[in-house]
């Protein structure tokens, strides 16, 4: 069964195009971040055996805010040559193949150390970041202490 074109994105590894894609919408378990974040690899053209890829941590749209990391084309491609190490013949019908990437291994396939995020109410923080790294960083205000823009007690404007 070949995946849906929709959503997916194109990749060439070492001359093979392929197609990927992490599913739209969370299962509960994959929401809940119970169970791991997945993609599914194929051959672009004359599609065959399926690679389904599971890495060590969860979905970036998790609920809980356990740390995940983004599935980008580095870690594909180092992902579909593991595979192919492994015994995946892409061209060939058949099951599909499952590799588990162990988080030891992340730094092997995207030739750097893993950035892991953190889901957080306005977007994603780094690892050991704070509030200041969000990619829409806010201003968030304790209602103890007043914001620089809010007007002095004595010169509020008169009732």
């Amino acid at each position: 069964m070949a995946m849906p074109k929709r959503g997916s994105r194109l990749i060439t590894v070492d001359g093979t195009v392929f197609r990927w894609r992490v599913s739209h919408k969370p299962t509960y378990r994959k929401g809940t971040g119970s169970s791991p974040l997945t993609f599914a690899v194929e051959r672009a053209q004359e599609p065959g055996s399926i690679l389904m890829v599971t890495l060590s941590c969860a979905r970036p749209d998790n609920w809980n805010g356990e740390r995940t990391i983004v599935v980008r084309p580095v870690l594909v491609a180092g992902c579909v040559r593991r595979a192919v190490e492994q015994g995946w013949n892409s061209s060939r019908s058949g099951a599909t193949f499952t590799l588990t990437v162990a988080e030891d291994e992340l730094a092997v396939l995207l030739s750097a150390p893993p950035q892991y995020l953190i889901p957080f109410l306005w977007g994603m923080i780094p690892e050991g970041g704070g509030i200041r790294d969000l990619p829409r960083g806010r201003q968030i205000w304790s209602r103890d202490e007043p914001s620089t823009d809010q007007q002095p007690a004595d010169r509020a404007a008169p009732p």
